[in-house]
C-alpha cells in the first residue's frame, strides 16, 4: 500500500495495542512508538502526514516533541492525547500548532473523527505571513481593517489558526468586529469553499434554541410540520459560528459538549445520530471565565472551547485605525448612494480621534452612513455629523464628568432603595422609552436579550 502511514506514540502498551486496533479496523495504515525518541526517529525517516500523540512520555514532554516535528514538516497534522488532569496542557499544544486534542478515556467514534477530520486537512498549506495588512478573505472595503499593531497582532494570529481544526474562541465589546474575525478565520481556512453557518444563541428563545443547533424531526414538537436540519448540519465541510455563547442554556450546554466529543449531531425526534465535520468558533461580548464562575457556563465546556483566543480589542483602543475604517465607510456608502464626498475634514479626524465610541466600528459605520444620507458631498465637516455626536465635541469630559442638577435629583430618589428594585425600574424605563421592545431595550442596556427576557419572567412569577 503506498498510502502513508498514521504515526501512533503512546507508552502504555494496553492503549497502544487498543487505539491500533481502532485505526487498523476502519482502514487505516499504523506505525508504534513508545517513547519520544523513537517516534522521532520514525517521523524523520518516513512521510506521517497525521501523528497521534501521547503528551506525557517517559523520556520527553510530548509539547517539545511536538514542536521539533512541526519545525521539520508544518504541514503535519498533530492530534495529542492528554488526561483530564492534563488539559490545559493540551490547550496549550492547540496554540502552538496541534491540529486536535483528545482528552482520556475517549470513546471509538470521536478517535476516528479525529483522524478523519486531520486526514482531511493533507494538502500542504503555507501560512500567510503573520504581518499581513488583511486576511485575504475579508473584503478590503470592510469593517474589519485596520493597521494599528492590535490589527496587525489580529490578523498574523488569523492567519496562523485558520488552517488548523482549533476551536477559535473570540471575545470583545459588542461591534467590535468578531463575526468579521470569525468570517477571517474561515476564509482563511481549507474549508473557505464550505458554509459559513452563523447563530446567535442569545437573540433565540430557549425553548428553539435547541431546534435551530441540531435541527428536528416532524411531529417532535408542536410547529414541527416538516423535517428541519440544524444549523450544525448545515454547517457540515464547514464553520459553525456561534455567537453570545455564554448565553446558551445549561441543557444545552450539555448538548453541545457531546457533540464537540463525538462530532454527532441529535435532532429533536430523532434517534439515530448523524455525524458531521464541523470546525466551531465561537463569540461573547462577555468575560467567559467569569460566566463559569458563576455558574452560567460549564467550565468543562470553557475548557473544550478556549483553545485559540482573539480578543477583539474596542476601537478606543486601536489609534488611528477608526480614521481608516470612517473613509474606507465613506467611499463605499458615497457609491452606494450616487454621491461623491472627499474625506473627512481635519477637525472631524481629530474628534474622530478623541471620541470614545462605544458603539465601536457599527457606531461609526452608522454615523458615516447618517453623514452621506443627510448630506449631497464634498469633504464631512463637523456641522454635517449627528447631532448627538458633534455635541461631544465641547468639552467631552466635563460633560461625562459633572452632572446635570436634574440627574443629581434623579439620584436622590434612588437612595436608600435595593439593587434589584432599581434594575427593575431601569428596565422597565427602557423599555417604555423603545415602545415595549425587548431587542432594542437590550442595544441600549448592553444586555442580551434572552437575558432582558428572563428577568421579565422572573418579575411575572408570584
Amino acid at each position: 500500500m503506498n498510502t502513508p502511514a498514521i504515526l501512533l506514540i503512546e507508552d502504555t502498551p494496553t492503549l497502544q495495542m487498543v487505539y491500533r486496533s481502532v485505526l487498523t479496523s476502519a482502514g487505516h495504515r499504523v506505525v508504534l512508538a513508545s517513547t519520544a525518541s523513537e517516534g522521532l526517529e520514525i517521523f524523520r525517516a518516513q512521510e506521517n502526514p497525521v501523528v497521534v500523540l501521547d503528551l506525557v512520555l517517559p523520556d520527553r514532554d510530548g509539547l517539545s516533541l511536538m514542536q521539533e516535528m512541526l519545525a521539520l514538516r508544518r504541514e503535519t497534522s498533530v492530534i495529542v492525547m492528554t488526561a483530564h488532569g492534563s488539559i490545559n496542557k493540551a490547550v496549550e499544544a492547540m496554540r502552538v500548532g496541534a491540529h486536535e486534542f483528545l482528552v482520556k478515556p475517549f470513546d471509538e467514534q470521536r478517535f476516528l473523527a479525529a483522524v478523519a477530520n486531520a486526514l482531511s486537512n493533507r494538502t500542504p498549506k503555507r501560512l500567510a505571513p503573520r504581518t499581513a495588512a488583511l486576511p485575504t478573505s475579508v473584503p478590503a472595503n470592510s469593517a474589519f481593517i485596520g493597521t494599528s499593531d492590535a490589527m496587525t497582532r489580529i490578523h498574523g494570529k488569523i492567519a496562523s489558526v485558520a488552517r488548523s481544526m482549533a476551536t477559535v474562541f473570540i471575545t470583545g465589546e459588542s461591534g467590535t468586529g468578531k463575526e468579521l474575525c470569525a468570517l477571517a478565520v474561515h476564509g482563511n481556512s481549507a474549508r473557505a469553499s464550505g458554509p459559513f453557518i452563523a447563530l446567535n444563541c442569545g437573540a433565540i428563545p430557549q425553548d428553539l434554541l435547541e431546534s435551530e443547533v441540531f435541527g428536528h424531526m416532524k411531529g417532535s414538537f408542536t410547529g414541527a410540520i416538516s423535517d428541519k436540519p440544524g444549523a450544525a448540519t448545515a454547517a457540515d465541510g464547514g464553520t459553525l459560528f456561534l455567537d453570545e455563547i455564554c448565553e446558551m442554556a445549561p441543557a444545552l450546554q450539555t448538548k453541545l459538549l457531546r457533540f464537540l466529543q463525538t462530532s454527532t449531531v441529535v435532532p429533536v425526534g430523532a434517534t439515530r445520530p448523524k455525524k458531521v465535520n464541523v470546525r466551531i468558533v465561537c463569540a461573547t461580548n462577555r468575560d467567559p471565565l467569569e460566566a463559569v464562575r458563576l455558574g452560567q457556563f460549564r467550565e468543562d465546556l470553557y475548557y473544550r472551547l478556549f483553545v485559540v483566543p482573539i480578543h477583539m480589542p474596542p476601537l478606543r483602543e486601536r489609534g488611528d485605525d477608526v480614521i481608516e475604517i470612517a473613509e474606507a465607510a465613506l467611499a463605499r456608502f458615497s457609491q452606494e448612494e450616487g454621491k461623491s464626498f472627499d474625506g473627512l475634514a481635519p477637525q472631524v479626524q481629530a474628534l474622530f480621534r478623541a471620541l470614545p465610541w462605544p458603539g465601536n466600528v457599527r457606531q461609526v459605520l452608522n454615523v458615516i452612513r447618517n453623514v452621506v444620507v443627510l448630506n449631497d458631498g464634498g469633504v464631512v465637516t463637523a456641522d454635517m455629523l449627528p447631532e448627538t455626536l458633534a455635541q461631544q465635541q465641547g468639552a467631552p469630559i466635563l460633560a461625562r464628568v459633572a452632572p446635570a442638577p436634574a440627574q443629581s435629583a434623579a439620584l436622590d430618589d434612588l437612595i436608600g432603595r435595593p439593587l434589584a428594585e432599581i434594575e427593575r425600574m431601569v428596565i422597565e424605563a427602557t423599555l417604555d422609552r423603545h415602545g415595549g421592545s425587548v431587542p432594542k431595550a437590550a442595544r441600549v442596556l448592553h444586555l442580551s436579550p434572552s437575558t432582558l427576557y428572563r428577568k421579565i419572567e422572573g418579575w411575572a412569577k408570584p
